[in-house]
């Protein structure tokens, strides 16, 4: 499919996700204040919840931060970490000032253990106001019409979005950047600190290790309480998840998934 069929495509899936003739449910056990569900083989909504309402998403911000990685610059190349690049919190001792690192080293620690430091380096290969500006227009392009981004990685709670945008990224990333996905699994990464001594990078997402997992992203901060965009395989089909403001995301998630189960989707 060529760009602009996509597109297309794409923009008329934001509209139907937004039809307020799609069924709206609460769901037992399920405290999240939005959720959705969609099948991304048709774009057949499953289940939502205020998934037109706009939330802070914390570092679900990183995966339009790695689609615009993967579109704008070679993973292959290879960055010298400065102040600037180092300097938001939730970092990691083995990307320090004047470290030589490749681009792709940074993409897996930014999604693995979704260091804010590999974010913020990363949107510094084209400089950070760019990169910026680069994820908002991907927004725009995907139709994803009611979220903006303010910095890279999402410690600012004014990068907001809608559980229905999300849906339509996660659909465009499983479609075009399956590698994303593939990266959210990964554990045993490993890079050397500033004494050389090897550090493995964690991976914070709980259901890396579900066979049922394809790939996703959390995020938490006190004003996003936590969320999950995730993609899961559900009797035999591809859905996505996404979950906002919840207290518990990984309850939240699997009663969701239990509900699509149960009720033959």
């Amino acid at each position: 499919m060529n760009n602009m069929k996509q597109r297309i495509v794409l923009v008329v899936f934001a509209a139907l996700l937004l039809s307020p003739s799609v069924r709206a449910a609460d769901i037992e056990g399920v405290l999240a204040q939005s959720y959705i569900i969609v099948d991304i083989s048709n774009h057949s909504m499953v289940l939502q919840k205020n998934a037109s309402q706009a939330y802070p998403i914390a570092s679900i911000t990183k995966l339009m931060n790695a689609v615009v990685t993967l579109e704008n610059i070679d993973t292959a190349k290879t960055i010298v970490l400065n102040k600037a690049m180092v300097k938001p919190e939730g970092g990691s001792p083995s990307l320090f000032l004047g470290l030589n690192v490749s681009v792709q080293n940074l993409f897996k620690a930014m999604l693995i253990q979704s260091v804010n430091d590999a974010a913020e380096s990363l949107s510094y290969v084209v400089g950070n106001k760019k990169f910026i500006g680069l994820m908002n227009q991907k927004a725009k392009d995907l139709g994803m019409v009611n979220t903006r981004y303010y910095d890279v990685h999402g410690l600012n709670p004014k990068n907001h979005s809608t559980a229905a945008d999300i849906a339509i990224l996660l659909e465009y990333i499983y479609k075009n950047h399956p590698e994303i996905l593939q990266t959210t699994k990964i554990n045993g990464f490993q890079l050397p600190d500033s004494s050389g001594r090897l550090l493995t990078f964690k991976n914070l997402n709980v259901f890396s290790e579900n066979p049922d997992f394809v790939g996703g992203k959390s995020g938490y901060l006190p004003e996003a309480k936590q969320s999950m965009a995730s993609l899961f395989t559900v009797n035999g089909k591809i859905m996505a998840v996404v979950v906002l403001k919840s207290r518990n995301r990984q309850t939240d998630t699997l009663a969701l998934i239990d509900w699509v189960k149960n009720h033959g989707k």
